[in-house]
């Protein structure tokens, strides 16, 4: 019951209902509890954070991770302190934390360090590999540098971070892929690289349009935004109508 539920979470977000999913991940956490397994409440909390996360309650998420550490104990093996630590540090990103962010870090960093082997962990677990770990730390790198709470170090690091990202992501992680594609576009941008952002943000577009991801949608619109004030630069202007159009197809699909 808890894994069924764990992964209707999932699947209610990725499709944008967000009360279902919540609705979903406390029962996964509930069963979990109940049914022994300590660990995987842990997971489905960590889970449950990432949502927070996604829908800007940040203080919120660090409670729950945090409540994911002191119930987990000894159950928690290396992979997971991992997970965990990198859902905390995302927290910090988002408050603009900036030591506490890299702390975090390092501590996911040298969590996931110590793993064994994916087959050695749970199997809900093996999804969490170095793409996944470069990904995410890319990822808040580069929310840092978008809402001024970094410096401009931290586009440059989120571009080294998430290039990681793809050169070892697995082929079949197309929404994943498609995430790191844009940030990617988002963090040459914020460096001043509008040529190659552009050319690298018509590849997440595709990406995006391979994949029915509501996050990926949500994201395209973001990245449509946030690509405004560089409209002077004609391949931003044709990159902006490549993610208008792409846009305008998704809505008209979801109508």
């Amino acid at each position: 019951m808890a894994q069924l539920s764990e992964t209707a979470a999932m699947m209610s977000w990725d499709s944008g209902l967000q009360e279902s999913a919540q609705r979903y991940f406390m029962l996964a956490i509930r069963a979990a509890h109940a049914g022994g397994d300590p660990a995987f409440a842990a997971n489905a909390m960590a889970a449950m954070a990432r949502q927070l996360l996604y829908l800007g309650h940040a203080s919120d998420a660090l409670e729950v991770i945090r409540l994911a550490q002191s119930t987990v104990g000894d159950a928690a093996t290396p992979r997971l302190t991992s997970v965990l630590a990198l859902r905390e540090a995302w927290a910090f990103a988002h408050l603009g934390r900036h030591t506490a962010f890299e702390r975090t870090v390092g501590a996911a960093e040298d969590a996931f360090s110590r793993a064994g082997r994916p087959e050695t962990e749970p199997y809900w677990l093996h999804y969490f590999d170095a793409a996944e770990l470069h990904g995410t730390v890319g990822g808040r790198l580069l929310e840092l540098a978008q809402t001024g709470r970094g410096t401009p170090t931290h586009a440059v690091a989120a571009t080294g971070r998430i290039t990681q990202a793809l050169d070892t992501r697995d082929d079949g992680r197309r929404r994943a892929s498609a995430l790191d594609l844009i940030g990617l576009s988002q963090a040459h941008m914020l460096s001043g690289e509008l040529d190659e952002g552009a050319r690298i943000g018509h590849r997440a577009i595709e990406a995006a349009q391979a994949t029915s991801s509501d996050r990926v949608r949500v994201m395209l619109r973001d990245f449509h935004t946030d690509t405004e004030p560089h409209a002077r630069s004609v391949a931003v202007r044709a990159l902006r109508d490549h993610a208008a159009e792409a846009l305008r197809t998704t809505e008209e699909g979801r109508a």
